[in-house]
């Protein structure tokens, strides 16, 4: 029996005009094997070769993909704390859930690209009192989800004054709370006291390393890891030409987490397959395949005839 791994797509929001992006997620949705679709939350273009390019917001984006496919999960991969007041954040969130008719995952982060706050003049603190931004905001909609009467709360960064969600969300008790990045001192930590789901960055091996961290944080915390669920960015890419394979293994290096080849979904279907298969024996529920346009229908395709293989 095949090991147990649904297959995501994460789609850049940046080098490509808007009804070029719409056409994609509604081919995802309607044409192929996969589970779900990620938009990123950033302000300005990192891979396109032209800085003018457009970029897309992610929030907005995700609204209109909720309304634009059918099937599909969806949300937005890390939302950058730093970018949205976690109120608003879960208002968009219980809005897009109804909107998705109960479809919407909410992915939260500390955000790390402190070029495009500078850009948009958006204040961008350590690393140290981002990671505390992360976790109160985690607690304040973990809190606004949860509750029907009006509630508190009183942190260092954020406040809530009886405070309440009308609508609550579609999804009882809430839609998922995914926290992503590979921090391991405090994100992972974050992960095993608040998150029913994690999500980091790379092959094999930085799958397993960081996932046995979690196991760690888990264990001081006094939480059932298995409650947790498992899930990867990472590039993933069927070809049999070895020349192929090592420029995308380069263009895409930032999400590989330095990993080598043998560790990475880039190659024959063949090694992409054993790759996948050997994500879910680590206990990921989840692989979501990076996506930089401009976007080959025909390596979807490919991609999701091993997707359906593993549902």
């Amino acid at each position: 029996m095949e090991p147990s791994v649904k297959l995501g797509v994460y789609s850049a929001l940046e080098g490509v005009e808007w009804q070029e992006l719409v056409g994609f997620w509604q081919f995802l949705d309607r044409e192929t094997a996969f589970h779900s679709l990620w938009t990123a939350d950033h302000l300005i273009p990192l891979f396109a070769e032209d800085e003018d390019a457009p970029c897309f917001e992610a929030w907005t984006a995700t609204a209109v993909a909720a309304q634009a496919t059918e099937r599909l999960r969806l949300g937005c991969v890390v939302t950058g704390v730093t970018l949205r007041h976690p109120s608003v954040i879960a208002k968009a969130a219980a809005t897009i859930d109804h909107v998705s008719q109960g479809r919407l995952e909410l992915g939260l982060g500390t955000a790390w690209h402190g070029g495009e706050h500078d850009t948009f003049g958006i204040p961008f603190p350590s690393a140290g009192e981002r990671e505390d931004m992360l976790e109160e905001a985690v607690q304040v909609i973990r809190l606004l989800f949860s509750n029907r009467a009006p509630v508190d709360f009183s942190g260092r960064y954020y406040r809530l004054r009886q405070a309440t969600m009308a609508p609550p969300c579609l999804q009882q008790p809430h839609p998922p709370i995914i926290v992503g990045g590979g921090g391991e001192r405090r994100t992972l930590r974050t992960v095993a006291r608040f998150a029913d789901a994690a999500n980091v960055i790379g092959g094999v091996s930085t799958a397993r390393r960081k996932f046995a961290i979690l196991d760690q944080h888990c264990a001081r915390e006094g939480r059932d890891p298995t409650e947790i669920v498992r899930t990867v960015v990472a590039p993933i890419h069927i070809t049999d030409d070895p020349g192929e394979a090592s420029r995308v293994h380069q263009r895409l290096a930032v999400f590989t987490g330095g990993d080598s080849s043998d560790d990475v979904a880039i190659g024959s279907a063949g090694q992409v397959h054993d790759v996948l298969a050997r994500y879910a024996d680590e206990g990921v529920s989840r692989v979501v395949m990076i996506s930089l346009p401009p976007f080959d229908f025909e390596q979807y395709r490919r991609v999701s005839e091993l997707a359906a293989t593993f549902s």
